[in-house]
């Protein structure tokens, strides 16, 4: 089962990438800010070979967002995709009103966790 989190269908704060553009570089500075899915697909990439891809009601980015480290991953939009920016401030207050959203994000953390660990 994959989680989905549907908090994100109805914003309007969006980013808008084109199919083959590079939205984040592993390696690179986090910027505070991790992705929710709105629309297309995003691929996922670790030292250059595919381990993902989020579909719409997916996140991607949260690590850097939650231990403000360097990113460990590419995110290259697949399609066409619109995208919703989470800051910290935004990550904070949705875990405050919404609860569930912080156990969302920890299920589709651990999903990715035992995808990998599969793969080992």
């Amino acid at each position: 089962m994959t989680v989905s989190i549907d908090l994100f269908r109805n914003a309007d704060d969006v980013e808008v990438y084109a199919a083959g553009h590079r939205i984040f570089e592993e390696g690179s500075e986090g910027g505070g800010r991790m992705y929710g899915v709105k629309e297309g697909e995003v691929e996922i990439l670790v030292h250059g070979a595919h381990v993902e891809t989020v579909w719409p009601g997916g996140i991607f980015g949260e690590m850097s967002l939650i231990d403000s480290s360097r990113r460990s991953a590419t995110a290259i939009a697949r399609t066409d995709c619109v995208v919703v920016p989470v800051n910290a401030e935004r990550f904070n207050f949705l875990v405050q009103q919404t609860p569930m959203f912080a156990l969302q994000v920890m299920k589709i953390m651990i999903e990715r966790l035992r995808r990998m660990d599969a793969r080992i």
